[in-house]
């Protein structure tokens, strides 16, 4: 039987300086590729580009988790070129296009439709659901299709998507979580009383960053105690607007959430706001569900671990159910350490205010060098950033 994998005819169509050039090629798309990394995560770094008798007319990558993927901003790119369609030949792509549809459509009908006649990948999809089958629907379609292992080696470009798709990850799903936080110079996640109204730590440009990043994730999750103490809307304002706002989560063991917390105001003038999901632990006073439910929420309930709090396990399964692959956690300490703990954080954006003290404890020991991993530091206007992977 053809394996998908296998195309030794069609490498041995290539000659020898054309092998190297692609190779090429492929390596540079697969290191410009990682530089979204953390914006696409768990998606893989990709990079396309597409060829007319040899030379790229169109380059394009995925940009930010639920956008389009790299192959159909290539295809965008080459329709810009002046290039005519009938003259594209070539599609080289880092990893197997996509055969399913998700939040966006399958790769492999954008690259037919478009009439090219090669394609060359880089990488096998590595999820075992549908390794091959993307280069196989591609074959179907008349289009030669050229594996080129190793030139753009996922464990180099994507290793964050190789843990997102290892069996066990697979058997026990689980949304990809965020942990972000703000802390000052001194590690505290609350400014001293007097500074940003006891609440703000971030200046402006760190605040509209987060707005962006709440965009492009399924859920926000906080704690009730973050909800006492700072009244969060949890909404996505300009310029980062978005029709499909991300639902807004909070765990509230014993659903002393008050009905008129700011979570159940109207969105105003350029905000969206998702639905409000609160979770208890089971066997909560019916009463409070009840007022809850009339403001517009929706009361889960499930079993509570050791601490008495919601159990993350059940909390995580419940996420899923319900659609979420992409979690962003915003919370305070105590239930930040607790998806710590638990080994469900995949990836921390930390902002560094220039704020020095500040109140309460901090998570410094989780950003110790040796549980991160691909750290990337940057300034944010007065700020400073984090961005990095957590070590499984």
């Amino acid at each position: 039987m053809d394996r998908p994998d296998e195309q030794p005819r069609a490498v041995e169509s290539l000659s020898a300086g054309e092998l190297i050039a692609l190779r090429t090629l492929l390596a540079d798309l697969g290191q410009a590729a990682r530089r979204y990394r953390f914006e696409v995560a768990p998606n893989p770094c990709v990079g396309a580009c597409v060829l007319s008798s040899g030379v790229e007319i169109g380059r394009g990558f995925h940009l930010e988790f639920g956008g389009p993927h790299a192959e159909v901003q290539a295809l965008r790119a080459a329709a810009k070129s002046g290039v005519p369609r009938e003259r594209w030949d070539t599609l080289v792509c880092t990893l197997e296009p996509c055969s399913t549809e998700g939040k966006t459509p399958a790769c492999r009908d954008a690259i037919a439709e478009a009439g090219l006649r090669r394609c060359i990948v880089g990488e096998l999809d590595p999820d075992i659901r549908h390794r091959g089958l993307g280069l196989k629907a591609l074959r179907e379609r008349a289009v030669e299709v050229t594996l080129l292992s190793g030139a753009s080696p996922l464990g180099q470009v994507s290793p964050h998507f190789l843990s997102w798709t290892r069996p066990e990850r697979l058997r026990r799903k689980r949304p990809w979580t965020i942990a972000k936080w703000a802390q000052t110079r001194t590690g505290q996640l609350r400014p001293p009383s007097d500074l940003g109204e006891g609440r703000w730590i971030s200046g402006p440009s760190s605040l509209a960053e987060v707005h962006q990043l709440r965009a492009r994730v399924d859920a926000i999750v906080t704690g009730r105690g973050t909800v006492l103490a700072d009244d969060p809307r949890l909404t996505v304002r300009l310029p980062a607007f978005t029709a499909d706002p991300p639902i807004r989560v909070v765990m509230d063991a014993l659903l002393r959430t008050s009905p008129g917390a700011r979570l159940f105001e109207n969105p105003g003038e350029g905000e969206a706001g998702g639905a409000v999901h609160i979770i208890a632990r089971a066997g909560v006073d019916p009463r409070r569900a009840r007022e809850l439910h009339r403001v517009g929420a929706t009361i889960h309930t499930v079993r509570s671990g050791d601490d008495g709090q919601p159990s993350l396990r059940e909390v995580q399964g419940l996420l899923w159910a319900l659609g979420v692959r992409r979690v962003l956690v915003e919370a305070g300490p105590t239930l930040l350490t607790s998806c710590f703990r638990a080994e469900f954080v995949d990836q921390v954006r930390v902002y560094t205010g220039a704020i020095n003290g500040g109140e309460g404890g901090g998570l410094a020991e989780w950003l110790a060098p040796e549980r991160l991993l691909e750290a990337e530091h940057a300034e944010v206007g007065v700020d400073a950033r984090l961005d990095a992977f957590v070590r499984s």
